[in-house]
C-alpha cells in the first residue's frame, strides 16, 4: 500500500498514506500542523454551480479545531435564489475527504468543499451537493449497486490570433504543439487537479479551432476516470475553477459555453456512467452489454427530455443540439456511434490481449478483465450545467430504468447500428422522439416527468418548481426563428452567457 501512495499525486494522500475517503479532523489538523498551513478555505457550489469561498487565517489549535467541527454561517439567500432574507442563515459544515492544497494561494492553504445545513441541522434539501446525496442513496437502496460517473470537460482558449502554424479550421483533434498553443495551460491544469484528489483519465486538443475578429479559439479537453457519483461532482467543479483560475494567470479568456458562433464546434461535457457492484463493473460480461447496462440505457432515454433541464441550462445549449452533428438531437443510442445520445463506447472486452501482444512482442505478461473498463455515455450536457444537479439527475434516471416495465425491449427498440442519419436508418428516424429544442421545451418536459426525479426524496419539488421557472424566464421558445431575422443576436447571448456554469 505505501508504494501505492508514493505515486499519489495529491500531497494530502502521501503524508496521510491513507484514501481520501478515510480523511478524519485529526488527519487534517495533522496536515495544517506538520505542513505550515497558514488558511483554510471553505468552497461549496450554489444555485449557479460555481464554487464559493470562506477564507480562514488559522489563529490557534482551538480556533482550527473548532472550524472543522462546527463549520460556519452564511447568507443562503444570497447563494440560492428561492431562499428569502428573512429566514436565510445557513450552516457550511466541511466534508473532511474533500480537503486539498491550494495549488494557487501564496500562503499555504487547504480548501475543504462544504455541504449546507439548515436552521435544525439537517441537509439543505434543496442544496446541490445534497440533492446528489440522495440520488446515491436512491440508487443504492433499490438496485444493490453503485452509481459511478466521470466527465469530459470541453472549454475554449481565447487568445490573440498567431500566425505560425496555424491548424486547419476544425481540425484540431489530437493536435499537437506547435500547432496548438495551449498545451501547457492544459497540462499545468491536469497537473493541479491531479494534486487536489481529481482522478484524470488524460488531456488533449479537440476539434474546434478558429479565428475571429482577430482571436484565436482553441479547444481542448480533460477527461477523468469512474469514480463515485458525488466524488464525481466534486472533481468537476474544481477543475473547471483550476481551469479559470489558470487562465486569469495566462491573461487569456477561457470559456466552456456550449456555442460560440455558428458553424463551429460547440463545447460539450459528455458523462460516463458506470454501475458496479463490490467493485465489480456491471455493465459488461464476456464482451457483451448486460440487461443492467440496457435498464440504465432505457431509464437515460426515457427521462431524456427532461435531463436537458439539468445538463442544458441556457438558450446558448440549443444552438450545439442541431442536426447532423456530434451533439446528438434524436432519443435513441448505439456502439461507437457519435451521432446517438447515449453511446456505448470501446470497451475493450475482447481481443485486449492480442493488441497488447502485437505491439510487444517480447511480453510475455496476459491482461486481466478488462469489463472494467466499460462505460456507457451521455452525450448532451455541456458546461453550463450545475454539474451536481445533472448528476444527480442522471443517477435518478438510471434508478429509473431499473422500475420501467419492459426496460430492456424498450432499449432494444431504440438502438441504432451506424449514423441515425444514414439512408438505413430513415424509417428508425422517423419514430424517435427528439431533445427538446430550447429552455422553454425543456422546462416543459421537466414539469411532465418531474416525478421520476422527485421520487424517493431525490430533488426536492421546491428545487424542480425553480428550475422549470428559471428556464422559462429565458423564453427562448422562438428564438431559432428570431436568430433569422437578426444575426446580431447570436453574439448578444453568447457574450451574456460566455461564463455560465
Amino acid at each position: 500500500m505505501e508504494n501505492k501512495m508514493q505515486l499519489n499525486p495529491d500531497p494530502l494522500v502521501r503524508f496521510l498514506q491513507k484514501e481520501r475517503r478515510y480523511f478524519t479532523k485529526n488527519d487534517l489538523i495533522s496536515f495544517v500542523r506538520e505542513n505550515g498551513i497558514e488558511m483554510i478555505n471553505f468552497r461549496y457550489a450554489a444555485g449557479d454551480g460555481r464554487l464559493k469561498n470562506l477564507n480562514f487565517i488559522i489563529n490557534n489549535a482551538d480556533q482550527l479545531d473548532s472550524i472543522l467541527t462546527y463549520g460556519e454561517r452564511v447568507d443562503g439567500s444570497s447563494l440560492f435564489p428561492h431562499i428569502k432574507a428573512g429566514s436565510s442563515d445557513l450552516y457550511v459544515v466541511p466534508r473532511y475527504r474533500t480537503a486539498f492544497l491550494n495549488p494557487f494561494s501564496e500562503i499555504p492553504t487547504l480548501d475543504i468543499l462544504c455541504s449546507f445545513y439548515d436552521k435544525d441541522g439537517n441537509p439543505l434539501e434543496s442544496s446541490p451537493e445534497n440533492t446528489l446525496r440522495n440520488a446515491a442513496r436512491a440508487f443504492t437502496e433499490t438496485t444493490g449497486m453503485e452509481f459511478e460517473a466521470m466527465g469530459e470537460l470541453e472549454y475554449y482558449v481565447i487568445s490573440p490570433a498567431d500566425p505560425l502554424f496555424e491548424t486547419q479550421n476544425q481540425k484540431g483533434y489530437h493536435e499537437s504543439a506547435p500547432f496548438t498553443k495551449w498545451t501547457a495551460l492544459r497540462c499545468e491544469a491536469m497537473q493541479a487537479i491531479a494534486s487536489t484528489g481529481g482522478q484524470i483519465k488524460y488531456g488533449h486538443s479537440e476539434v474546434g479551432n478558429f479565428t475571429l475578429d482577430g482571436y484565436s479559439y482553441e479547444q481542448n479537453e480533460i477527461e477523468f476516470l469512474p469514480v463515485p457519483v458525488e466524488e464525481a461532482a466534486d472533481q468537476l467543479a474544481i477543475a473547471k475553477w483550476i481551469l479559470r483560475t489558470l487562465a486569469y494567470k495566462y491573461d487569456v479568456s477561457l470559456t466552456f459555453a456550449p456555442k460560440i458562433t455558428t458553424g463551429k464546434a460547440g463545447s460539450g461535457m459528455h458523462i460516463h456512467t458506470r454501475v458496479t457492484r463490490d467493485g465489480k463493473n456491471m455493465y459488461a460480461q464476456d464482451g457483451f452489454l448486460t440487461d443492467t447496462a440496457l435498464k440504465v440505457i432505457a431509464g437515460i432515454l426515457d427521462a431524456a427530455p427532461a435531463l436537458t433541464a439539468f445538463g442544458n441550462t441556457n438558450p446558448t445549449s440549443y444552438f450545439r443540439l442541431v442536426p447532423h452533428q456530434e451533439a446528438p438531437t434524436n432519443i435513441c443510442w448505439g456502439d461507437r456511434n457519435r451521432s446517438v445520445l447515449v453511446r456505448v463506447p470501446l470497451g475493450w472486452s475482447k481481443g485486449a490481449n492480442h493488441m497488447m501482444q502485437d505491439a510487444n512482442p517480447y511480453e510475455s505478461g496476459c491482461v486481466t478483465d478488462m469489463n472494467v473498463k466499460q462505460t456507457v455515455e451521455f452525450r448532451c450536457p455541456d458546461g453550463s450545467a450545475n454539474v451536481y444537479l445533472l448528476l444527480a439527475a442522471l443517477c435518478a434516471a438510471a434508478r429509473y430504468g431499473f422500475e420501467m416495465q419492459d426496460a430492456i425491449q424498450y432499449a432494444k427498440d431504440r438502438y441504432v447500428s451506424v449514423n441515425i442519419f444514414d439512408e438505413e436508418n430513415k424509417e428508425t428516424l422517423e419514430r424517435l422522439n427528439t431533445l427538446p429544442a430550447s429552455c422553454y421545451d425543456s422546462a416543459e418536459a421537466l414539469q411532465k416527468l418531474r416525478k421520476i426525479f422527485e421520487e424517493k426524496g431525490v430533488f426536492s419539488p421546491a428545487l424542480i418548481d425553480g428550475i422549470i421557472a428559471g428556464l422559462k424566464a429565458f423564453d427562448d421558445k422562438n428564438l431559432r426563428e428570431e436568430l433569422k431575422k437578426n444575426d446580431k443576436l447570436l453574439p448578444e447571448l453568447v457574450e451574456r452567457f460566455f461564463h455560465a456554469g
